[in-house]
């Protein structure tokens, strides 16, 4: 199973996710180092584990408030080695092809932007299975987008996230009923859990269902989650 940290880009800085509710996220405070300046927080990373990839969420962007491009351009030259999941609030074809004119970057659908459900033919028609991803957002209870894209898995390309933004820094764990619902719905696809994964116990719950891997931050940041225990994964 593999496991993705994750930075959440605002106004150049690096912000402490929780809930969902991004107009309370404030920069980050983490055990790993002093700064909420992506280029150090994602040194501190890659020194507690050499990890082979790195998801951004540009929250700027994904809000159509601005972007924070300058500084994930920094963060791919500066880590050549980090594999770049970006979610850059791609709501059209054209989005998703500004995103591909990067050259580097994995680009990640959030259902919660998308407009249209074409953009995923789009997706499958220009990139292999294994760079294609899309984030199936839920706030609580609530799906946030097209609503087919729960249930009509032909829809979906090879690797899911299952993005709980409830559960994000909540220390509440993952959503199993969920993630179980869809690895049932679909047990052929790459299912990633990302929202509330604690702890060695959270690792082995979510494993146990076949998931290929999570996304995770604040177990990094506290400490819960140690270079030996990542090592084991």
């Amino acid at each position: 199973m593999k496991i993705i940290p994750v930075i959440d880009l605002m106004g150049g800085q690096v912000v402490h996710a929780r809930r969902g509710e991004r107009s309370r996220y404030r920069p980050l405070v983490s055990k790993l180092c002093r700064s909420s300046q992506p280029e150090v927080v994602v040194s501190a990373l890659q020194n507690l584990h050499p990890f082979h990839t790195l998801y951004i969420a540009d929250l700027d962007a994904i809000h159509a408030t601005g972007d924070n491009l300058k500084t994930i351009l920094r963060i791919n030259q500066l880590f050549t080695d980090l594999q770049i999941w970006l979610d850059n609030g791609i709501r059209s074809a054209a989005d998703l092809n500004r995103c591909l004119d990067l050259g580097f970057a994995h680009p990640v659908i959030g259902s919660e932007t998308l407009q249209e459900v074409e953009v995923l033919q789009t997706l499958k028609d220009t990139l292999s299975d294994h760079q294609s991803i899309l984030s199936l957002d839920y706030l609580g209870e609530h799906f946030l987008g097209p609503i087919q894209l729960q249930t009509v898995s032909d829809l979906w390309p090879r690797k899911v996230i299952l993005m709980t933004l409830s559960r994000v820094g909540s220390h509440r764990g993952p959503a199993l009923a969920q993630l179980r619902k869809l690895r049932q719905l679909s047990p052929r696809t790459d299912l990633y859990a990302a929202g509330g994964i604690r702890d060695a116990n959270d690792l082995t719950r979510v494993s146990e269902l076949g998931v290929s891997g999570v996304l995770v931050a604040s177990g990094l940041h506290d400490g819960r989650l140690t270079p030996t225990l990542l090592a084991a994964y």
